[in-house]
């Protein structure tokens, strides 16, 4: 086993795309989006599709990346969520297949 860094975003969709250029700019190798469903925050619950314009609508985009990417990576995507509602972690995890990260 490998040690690589898990990023885990939750972030507004309309900066997906911003978000998952930040991360390919970066060097990420690879990167799965999921529709974010519901959730609580800010003494606030959320669920996806209660504004009719989809416009706050939540994406979760996670990736496996090597420790060479992360600095880069979270330094860019600081400036990029500092205008959204948006929230990173970033874990220690091990892969089976390094040279896919």
């Amino acid at each position: 086993m490998h040690q690589k860094k898990r990023l885990e975003i939750i972030i507004e969709k309309p900066a997906l795309k911003r978000a998952c250029r930040v991360l390919e700019e970066a060097g990420v190798k690879g990167y799965t989006v999921f529709p974010a469903m519901a959730g609580y925050g800010s003494n606030m619950r959320w669920q996806r599709g209660t504004d009719l314009s989809a416009s706050r609508d939540m994406v979760m985009i996670i990736s496996i990346l090597d420790n060479s990417a992360v600095k880069t990576a979270i330094d860019d995507l600081e400036n990029l969520m500092g205008a959204h509602i948006a929230v990173l972690s970033l874990a220690d995890v091990e892969v089976l297949r390094p040279e896919k990260f």
